[in-house]
């Protein structure tokens, strides 16, 4: 805190890395690491927006390219990145096509090709063209919003909501320490298995040493949970969170022109795609 206000990222010479955040080491062509999250998560929405109004495949096929050419150059290639990009997504996408395609009401499509008949039902042509497109959009929309879910941290996208978008940091800091709270269960999770795996308890097999195992994690992760809450609040009272208007920020997360960009370059390809599919009809 300066005598005119909080410190901004101008007035920072050099800006720290967040100790806690988790580190990401990705050669300069991993771009999507290098911008502002909130551009990350603005540059989709009017296409996941528009995307909800679509009937058409081709549509949500040529976003889904799109995604896939950003996720492949801008993330790290991963294990995780393949089996999401190439089994879970086009997994996700044939399941609910075929699930609408048995709830559509076969008077609303297409009957001139019949697929399967069982006794007098029959899955008709246009219903499976209609369910393998909602499908296919609705893996479109899950896909944009992987761009800022595979390169972004938590505490990231809370720092630029409370530095760009000007959120209360009341609001802001509190989310950020919530998202605190989540690899520390997990840390005491694995504390609290390990001690009883020594110790011996409820080793046995079965559903009923399962749940007796379970519930004998129950509890001390729970004192774990109160005894780190009351350390969090004792630390944001001795700093005097909530006193002042604003606070110092000791992780700047700019908005730099490189997110200008990257928000018009995306906006501009999707109204390229809806204009090329809508005029190719």
């Amino acid at each position: 805190m300066t005598a005119t206000g909080p410190i901004v990222a101008a007035q920072v010479s050099r800006m720290r890395e967040d100790p806690y955040a988790d580190a990401v080491t990705a050669a300069p062509v991993r771009f999507l690491y290098r911008l502002n999250p909130l551009a990350k998560l603005l540059a989709p929405v009017p296409a996941m927006v528009l995307l909800v109004f679509v009937r058409d495949l081709a549509t949500p096929l040529a976003f889904l390219a799109l995604t896939y050419g950003i996720l492949l150059v801008g993330v790290s290639f991963t294990r995780r990145l393949v089996l999401l990009l190439a089994v879970a997504l086009p997994l996700g996408a044939l399941l609910i096509g075929f699930g609408f395609s048995l709830w559509i009401d076969p008077a609303n499509v297409d009957r001139s090709v019949t697929v399967w008949q069982a006794g007098s039902w029959t899955l008709y042509g246009g219903a499976v063209a209609t369910g393998l497109a909602t499908g296919v959009r609705i893996a479109a929309i899950v896909a944009l919003s992987l761009i800022v879910g595979l390169s972004t941290t938590g505490p990231d996208l809370v720092r630029s909501t409370v530095q760009q978008l000007r959120v209360p940091y009341r609001i802001g800091y509190t989310a950020l320490a919530a998202f605190r709270f989540v690899p520390r269960f997990g840390h005491e999770l694995e504390v609290i298995r390990h001690a009883h795996r020594v110790r011996g308890a409820h080793s046995g097999r079965g559903p009923f040493a399962l749940l007796a195992r379970w519930g004998g994690y129950v509890v001390p992760l729970l004192a774990g949970a109160i005894r780190h809450a009351e350390r969090v609040a004792l630390a944001m009272d001795a700093r005097a969170f909530g006193a002042h208007p604003d606070r110092t920020e000791r992780h700047i997360v700019p908005f730099r022109a490189r997110d200008t960009v990257f928000i018009c370059l995306f906006v501009a390809a999707s109204a390229t795609i809806f204009l090329v599919v809508a005029s190719s009809r």
